[in-house]
């Protein structure tokens, strides 16, 4: 027997780890980049979904307020007031008899499908451009690149990323009112009268699916997909001073974007009320005409038909917890968890893989067996 020491074994790069057979892969185990990028598009998805739920139910009163300042049912002036009593007319507890079951499905598919649309949309353009994926978690905190003369190829990719940004919350606010616009048309007017305008209008399986007033409903989420996931999270990283960048700071960074992504929203969704209020007058359902909409509302009030100090203001009352809130929620709150679910992700992982491998053991030994038994006999 040589005394020379054994050199040490060599280390197993990922791939070898992933095809060995022995059980021992909780220290080796290693989870592709493409699976790693899905699981926490999902655990990202659902944890906005989960936020949104608990905060938009909370927060019913305020949307119920902010839905009738921005529809013709209330006028002139003591706008807010008349919102407020027309609100809680049916009792304090008026605003959450509205919410069901279907709402509370369609509040969790709507942020978790503004979540995982936006993150889909954003990889796959990413890449499609070859351009960086918008900034998120630690990065906003890290220091704004330094500016540098603009060559050819830095403008090429400039114009493709100022694409990707456009196109990102198009089509991921496109396909969140895909979600939410039928459950909110709902919530406006009550699940008997929408059951009777849907009877009257006679709409083929797609347009009940999108529901009434669509188009308005989509791009006041498209405005607001941006202000979360887009504006906030990129000024925040580029203009706001390095020594006050924090957690807190950003919280606030996103209250103060979400006030001024909504006095764009807040004529969408001005319209979108309107439009509704356009489709049940006098008392029978009719397709909407934006036209008309727009030319009949701006006769009888003008501006201020869709955009008033009070309308802001009760959007402002009804968005902000959940809105205002989301990019602080979604860049510091969730990365808290991701290693915790990619951890437990590697943990089923091995155990899968080890339980394979007992099999596979099992039956060798059994094959062992059973030639001995063959050749004694």
């Amino acid at each position: 027997m040589s005394s020379h020491p054994e050199p040490p074994p060599e280390k197993e790069d990922s791939s070898s780890a992933l095809s060995a057979t022995s059980p021992r892969h909780d220290a080796s185990t290693q989870i592709s980049q493409e699976l790693t990028e899905s699981i926490l598009v999902a655990y990202r998805s659902v944890g906005i979904g989960t936020f949104g739920v608990v905060m938009r139910f909370v927060g019913m009163p305020l949307e119920k307020v902010a839905l009738f300042m921005n529809s013709s049912q209330v006028t002139g002036r003591n706008a807010f007031a008349q919102s407020i009593k027309l609100t809680f007319q049916g009792g304090p507890l008026a605003p959450y008899r509205v919410v069901g079951p279907a709402s509370l499905v369609a509040w969790f598919m709507q942020y978790s499908v503004m979540g995982a649309a936006f993150q889909f949309f954003d990889r796959v353009l990413s890449k499609a451009l070859d351009v960086p994926p918008v900034v998120y978690g630690g990065q906003l905190m890290d220091p704004a690149p330094v500016k540098a003369a603009v060559n050819k190829e830095d403008a090429s990719v400039r114009l493709r990323s100022t694409a990707k940004t456009i196109l990102a919350p198009v089509l991921a606010g496109a396909l969140e009112s895909v979600v939410a616009n039928r459950a909110e048309v709902q919530r406006y007017f009550g699940p008997t009268k929408f059951a009777a305008l849907e009877a009257q209008l006679k709409w083929n399986p797609v347009g009940r699916l999108f529901a009434p007033a669509y188009t308005a409903n989509a791009m006041r989420n498209v405005v607001m997909c941006g202000t979360s996931f887009i504006v906030t999270p990129i000024t925040y990283k580029l203009y706001y001073p390095q020594d006050k960048k924090s957690k807190s700071s950003l919280f606030y960074y996103g209250m103060g974007m979400n006030f001024a992504g909504n006095a764009i929203a807040i004529t969408m969704q001005a319209l979108w009320g309107r439009a509704l209020d356009y489709s049940v007058e006098n008392g029978v359902a009719r397709n909407i005409r934006y036209t008309e909409v727009i030319r009949s509302s701006l006769k009888k009030e003008g501006m201020a038909a869709f955009f008033t100090v009070p309308k802001w203001f009760s959007r402002i009352l009804m968005n902000a917890p959940v809105q205002g809130s989301l990019p602080w929620f979604y860049n510091n709150v969730l990365p808290l968890g991701e290693d915790s679910v990619l951890s437990a992700m590697r943990w089923a992982t091995n155990s899968a893989l080890g339980s394979n491998d007992t099999h596979l053991e099992n039956d060798r030994s059994r094959g062992n067996e059973a030639r001995t038994h063959r050749s004694f006999s």
